[in-house]
């Protein structure tokens, strides 16, 4: 203990070992231990530029639902529909709480509820069915608008586990979330009479999954653990070590709350006993330590007599959450509110003045944190001088609404005065950390997991072409050559991850296979398309580490590109002989809903016979979140307006340990393979893509490959598959350190053959990249598989704001000569690989 307390009062780095032995400090320890967590609090607040000011929410508590299908032992929220008037609270019921609080002057309007209550009770699926909600969380959403827009309170939601297309939808339209972690005790939730057992949405992983989804999301996100219902010390410090873990990756953890148990009657934990204060203050202490100045920590004033508010300042906090001169605490209705004037007293005589703030804490009260529909209704309520709460403002309530206008009112700059020269941007985007995330976490990530991955790093992986490629082929090589020949879409994993480390004469076979199948499926002609691309907005609050075509909106090499300059764009590549137009753009936070349906018809009205491919399975559910249709009825919706087809692109690798590196917000893998399947569904093929070379290995391009291919004979909407090497010059994951620059030559001929080989059967074009690999890399996998080299492009922007080299236009007669040098006849081609129709000869000339 001693040792252990003179480290943390040393500002060194403490392990879960360390920490469990200061969650049972008391009496003298336990005194020392507060005081260096009150040091390392008061750091933080001085470092927030707000010293000496601990804060809280004045709120309402609106329990929008009290059933929940989870059976925790201490709750006495949940209940069953027997013992409640209906299933929900009615829209009257909740605006009428939201008045009454606005009136009051609170600010925040706390939506608690419990977890999917339709999935276990009939009379919730049936309120829910006759009141035309889907879900519950559909319910939550309306009710959070309705809220916004007739009482001015900001919601905050805490509607249990969440996935990352829930977060999506929600985040429009409340300015923070929440979730209690509770504990990370699997034993809690898996051995039979502990509390968590019976409770689906209460493991762990599932609740940690949330927290990092959020942080991904930039969702400003509230847990915390709750102290006393079983855990050991171990288990205790383990779930403090997973909150500083997600809080440092994310930075999306805005205030951790230490809750104490508390006993209920009519619960399974009745016979129980409430969790000593000493014991309470000590893992207050531990977890203000472990997580540092940066988070806030807080406690819930109701839990203890109003002098012991006293001890948890002397513990740590900082905050002491929402507290409701209205409501009551619905989770704890034994335990009343504090007068928030006494809150004060107590606070003052701790040395500390206690301000009101707003729902989310001031850092996040900005983009890419605060969605721009919310913004009218925080400046409404917020002291812009300290970004907590003006005190003196009374919420009222204001629309909550598209941006006026449409997307043509957002501004906008001409893409061509954006980059330099030479296809860079000219400076970094302005919210790098907020975009990104913490490299250092992100650095030790990747560290750790190459360092688990070495043992099984097959030779020849970063080696410069012929370093020391081996002239003899290894038995095991041979054997897996042989099964490529054999039956290239039977290969098993071990035989397809040995093909693709080949080098040297081995790599030459592989290649020729390949070339082989190529020829037996589509013959020799090497296939182009005459295209444009359209990159209508660089404008981005993704998060994807690898890109360096991102801009935040006020950033000045932002731009946006009007309908009209996108639709005299297709109409300038018809007349030089286009037929498609690929349409693809950041993740604009102005962007409204309707703007893809209306940038497709911007296109089709100026050009009706133009093949528009747009849209990546990115922005699809952006599109879906922003007009609230469902995936499927938002793609139908654009393709009544006339798109044709999707690229299959957002791909990266389908592996989500390498996704969450690569990076920050993007859709996880199981949400790209459900907007692709939907879009196939509904008429609409796609493209299939992987880019690779940069955090992943060739494991990860095999599984790649597997799930395209089971993809495919689900769906068979796959019109090409294209292999993207990672472009590193100007990406941000590399200039940090954590990539890798690309793949190497070998590699890349490695890929293209392995994709010609093990989506043999299934996907029947393999296409290159001229962007990426330039004119030789291209010859050198013509040779080795592909077939197709993609399109003219004309205009190419992200690739040449990485940092490619290669240009971002071809000519017709480029890209035949491309063919030529690999001994092979060009042909162009529709976007779906049919037959070009012929056009007058004046419009197919390229300039």
């Amino acid at each position: 203990m001693r040792r252990a307390l003179k480290r943390a009062d040393d500002g060194k780095t403490l392990d879960p070992a360390e920490v469990e032995v200061l969650l049972g400090a008391s009496g003298d320890a336990l005194t020392a231990l507060m005081a260096t967590a009150a040091r390392v609090r008061d750091q933080g607040l001085a470092d927030a530029g707000r010293p000496g000011i601990i804060t809280f929410s004045k709120k309402v508590f609106i329990p929008l639902t009290r059933l929940c299908r989870d059976r925790c032992h201490y709750c006495t929220f949940a209940t069953t529909p027997g013992r409640v008037h209906a299933p929900y609270l009615s829209p009257d019921e909740v605006l009428e709480i939201a008045r009454q609080g606005a009136a009051l002057g609170c600010k925040e309007a706390l939506f608690t509820l419990g977890d999917a209550p339709e999935e276990r009770w009939e009379a919730a699926r049936t309120w829910l069915d006759e009141a035309g909600y889907d879900s519950t969380l559909d319910y939550v959403r309306a009710m959070a608008i309705r809220v916004l827009e007739e009482t001015g309170l900001l919601p905050h939601l805490n509607p249990g586990v969440m996935s990352w297309q829930d977060l999506q939808r929600l985040k429009p339209v409340a300015p923070s979330m929440g979730m209690m972690l509770e504990t990370t005790s699997r034993r809690l939730f898996e051995e039979k009479g502990q509390p968590h057992f019976g409770s689906p949405d209460k493991d762990p992983a599932v609740r940690l999954r949330v927290l990092e989804d959020a942080g991904r999301s930039n969702v400003p996100f509230t847990t915390g653990l709750l102290i006393g219902i079983g855990e050991t010390l171990t288990e205790r410090s383990d779930s403090i070590f997973a909150l500083r873990k997600i809080a440092r990756q994310y930075n999306g953890i805005q205030e951790v709350i230490i809750q104490g148990f508390r006993v209920k009657p009519d619960t399974a934990m009745r016979n129980d006993a409430d969790v000593p204060l000493d014991e309470w203050l000590a893992a207050i202490a531990a977890t203000r330590i472990v997580l540092g100045p940066r988070v806030r920590v807080q406690a819930p004033p109701n839990l203890v007599d109003l002098a012991e508010c006293r001890a948890l300042l002397d513990a740590g906090v900082d905050d002491f959450g929402g507290v409701s001169p209205l409501t009551p605490d619905h989770v704890n209705p034994e335990r009343p509110w504090p007068q928030i004037d006494d809150l004060a007293k107590v606070t003052a005589d701790a040395g500390f003045v206690l301000r009101e703030r707003l729902t989310a804490h001031p850092e996040y009260l900005r983009e890419p944190w605060l969605d721009p529909r919310l913004i009218s209704h925080v400046e409404a309520l917020v002291d812009p001088a300290t970004g907590l709460a003006n005190e003196a403002a009374k919420p009222a309530g204001l629309p909550w609404q598209e941006p006026d206008g449409g997307w043509d009112s957002v501004g906008r700059t001409d893409l061509h005065t954006a980059i330099d020269t030479e296809g860079r941007r000219t400076e970094t985007r302005s919210d790098f950390d907020a975009a990104y995330g913490d490299w250092d976490v992100l650095r030790e990530q990747v560290a750790e997991r190459r360092a688990a991955e070495a043992p099984a790093t097959t030779p020849g992986i970063g080696e410069a072409p012929g370093s020391t490629a081996p002239e003899r082929i290894a038995a095991d090589v041979k054997a897996a050559l042989a099964a490529a020949e054999r039956d290239p879409a039977g290969l098993s994993d071990a035989q397809a991850l040995t093909l693709m480390t080949v080098t040297g004469p081995a790599l030459d076979q592989l290649a020729r296979i390949a070339d082989d199948l190529r020829k037996a499926t589509v013959g020799d002609d090497v296939t182009y398309v005459v295209n444009r691309n359209i990159n209508f907005t660089n404008v981005c609050y993704t998060g994807c580490r690898f890109c360096a075509f991102a801009q935040r909106r006020t950033d000045a090499d932002a731009y946006s590109l009007s309908m009209d300059e996108v639709g005299q764009r297709a109409e300038e590549a018809w007349v030089i002989g286009a037929t498609e137009v690929c349409m693809q753009g950041g993740i604009h936070p102005d962007l409204p809903g309707t703007a893809y349906a209306d940038l497709v018809r911007a296109v089709k009205d100026r050009v009706p016979d133009m093949h528009v491919h747009a849209y990546s399975p990115m922005e699809i559910v952006n599109g879906s979140v922003r007009t609230g249709l469902s995936i499927e009825e938002f793609l139908i919706s654009v393709k009544e307006a006339g798109l044709d087809s999707i690229p299959g692109t957002a791909a990266e690798i389908l592996d989500d340990d390498v996704r969450w590196i690569l990076t920050k917000g993007k859709l996880p893998t199981a949400s790209w393979i459900e907007v692709i399947s939907t879009a196939h569904k509904v008429g609409l093929p796609s493209s299939s893509t992987m880019m690779y070379g940069h955090v992943d290995a060739p494991h990860h391009w095999v599984q790649h490959l597997r799930t395209i291919a089971a993809v495919q004979d689900e769906t068979g909407g796959f019109t090409e598959f294209v292999l993207l090497p990672f472009i590193h010059q100007n990406s941000p994951i590399y200039l940090a350190g954590v990539a890798r620059p690309g793949p190497t030559y070998d590699e890349n001929r490695a890929v293209h053959a392995m994709a010609r080989i093990m989506l043999h059967g299934r996907i029947d074009n393999i296409q290159c990249s001229w962007v990426k690999l330039g004119v030789d890399g291209c010859v050198a996998v013509l040779n080795g598989g592909v077939n197709d080299i993609g399109g003219t492009l004309m205009e190419e922007t992200i690739s040449r704001m990485a940092g490619s080299k290669h240009g971002s236009r071809k000519s017709i007669a480029e890209l035949t000569a491309m063919a030529t040098a690999a001994g092979r006849p060009a042909r162009q081609r529709t976007t779906t690989y049919g037959d070009v129709p012929a056009r007058p000869a004046t419009e197919l000339e390229l300039a």
